[in-house]
């Protein structure tokens, strides 16, 4: 084994024989650590340092030991540079696809940015149930489930018989009250008669004390200068005092006549209050007899139907179930959605069982108030461990052009879209140009 030692960069090589055929190979050794590489593919032959052996091509250090950073990025952009001719037009294809989509994705951004939506959002309608006011067996029922009817329309129809005879009875004390307050009438008037007779007596009372009065002070003072008798001047002041009399008679008579007068009118207003009475029970009969026809208060729909004839029914037996046609959305939002959504604004409506259809409508109100808080067991958060959530805020919206065509009722899921800022998109404003 032969050993050569140079001192420039520390390291020495050993040739090492190969068993067949003894030759050796130089090993690289470093001076420092005393450590041995064998290097098979080294010629054998004089050690020298590997920058002075003549004739080899020196290979590039591996990356990371002794290669600069800039050497690097200029390897790359060598690289891409190489790339970029060898497929011009694939790079430029990309290029044109990632700016593509690029300004794809902002015309996406700035469009849905005019507008908030969300999927829990339901038809809402005030439905309550048709119920009589009066008892009896059920006559007649013109409706079936889930007809349309109009305002005013027949949904069943009551007994009437014996509503109908009590009104007739109620029509007779009716009739009876006012006879009564018409023979009151005519007392009155037979009284008012009295009256005045009464007081023409007592003008006539007056008018004979009148007389009486002077004839008794003549025959008095002719028998005081003796040129009458006494006789007579006694018979005179007799007749004054039957004449004063007589006008205290007429005159009690009178008022007599007069309180008879106030009596009849109690009696009159008594007669007043029994009409009053017949007719309110008059009218309480009509209305009972109007009961007897169940109708629809407004427009709308007949849902889960229960009436049958001859049933018999009781005041505030359910008939049937109706739904107006005065309907509207109620969409939960959000609260983070409720910044710019005001009342007012337009509303798109996709509603999950007619999808092909849009249908218009408008914000009518925001509920001053989550949807917990009005809840029959509100959340108490200020009890416990607490965790913040979303809540969400129902919002009214009216349906601007309700179809008559479909059915829409009570709890059919609908998907809003409210724009929130009426400038144009610009999306919108390249459609428009374009």
């Amino acid at each position: 084994m032969a050993f050569e030692e140079w001192d420039h960069g520390g390291t020495a090589a050993l040739d090492i024989p190969h068993p067949p055929s003894g030759r050796g190979s130089p090993v690289p050794l470093s001076k420092d650590a005393g450590e041995a590489r064998v290097r098979p593919d080294a010629p054998v032959g004089p050690l020298c340092p590997p920058e002075e052996r003549p004739g080899e091509e020196q290979s590039p250090p591996p990356e990371g030991h002794g290669t600069a950073p800039a050497d690097l990025d200029a390897d790359q952009d060598q690289s891409r540079r190489g790339f970029v001719r060898r497929h011009p037009f694939g790079t430029l294809l990309g290029a044109l696809v990632a700016a593509t989509a690029a300004a794809a994705g902002y015309l996406y951004w700035d469009n849905a940015a005019h507008y908030q939506s969300t999927d829990d959002a339901f038809i809402a309608a005030r439905q309550f149930g048709i119920a009589p006011q009066v008892s009896g067996d059920i006559t007649a029922v013109p409706v079936t489930d889930n007809q349309e009817v109009p305002a005013g329309a027949v949904i069943a129809r009551i007994d009437a018989r014996s509503y109908r005879i009590a009104l007739e009875q109620d029509l007779a004390q009716v009739a009876s009250a006012r006879a009564g307050i018409q023979n009151v009438d005519a007392q009155i008037n037979v009284q008012q008669a009295q009256i005045d007779a009464n007081q023409a007596q007592v003008v006539q009372a007056q008018a004979s004390l009148v007389f009486a009065t002077q004839q008794a002070a003549r025959y008095a003072d002719l028998a005081r200068h003796g040129a009458g008798s006494v006789q007579d001047a006694q018979q005179y002041s007799s007749q004054l005092r039957q004449q004063r009399a007589t006008l205290a008679s007429t005159q009690a008579s009178l008022t007599v006549a007069q309180r008879q007068i106030d009596a009849l009118k109690a009696q009159r207003e008594n007669a007043y209050a029994t009409l009053a009475q017949a007719e309110a029970q008059r009218g309480r009969a009509q209305l009972n007899l109007s009961y007897t026809t169940v109708t629809a208060a407004q427009a709308g729909r007949v849902v889960q139907l229960s009436a049958a004839v001859g049933e018999y029914v009781q005041p505030g037996t359910d008939l049937t179930m109706f739904v107006p046609d005065r309907i509207w959305v109620t969409a939960n939002f959000k609260e983070t959605q409720l910044d710019q959504l005001r009342p007012g604004q337009p509303v798109t409506l996709h509603i999950d069982a007619y999808p092909e259809r849009t249908i218009r409508g408008h914000v009518a109100s925001v509920q001053p108030g989550s949807g917990t808080a009005f809840s029959l067991l509100p959340a108490e958060n200020a009890t416990g461990n607490y965790v913040k959530i979303v809540q969400r805020v129902p919002v009214k919206i009216i349906i601007d052009n309700p179809p008559a065509d479909v059915a829409l009722g009570p709890g059919m899921s609908v998907d809003p879209t409210v724009r929130v800022n009426p400038n144009p998109s610009l999306y919108e404003r390249l459609r428009s140009w374009l």
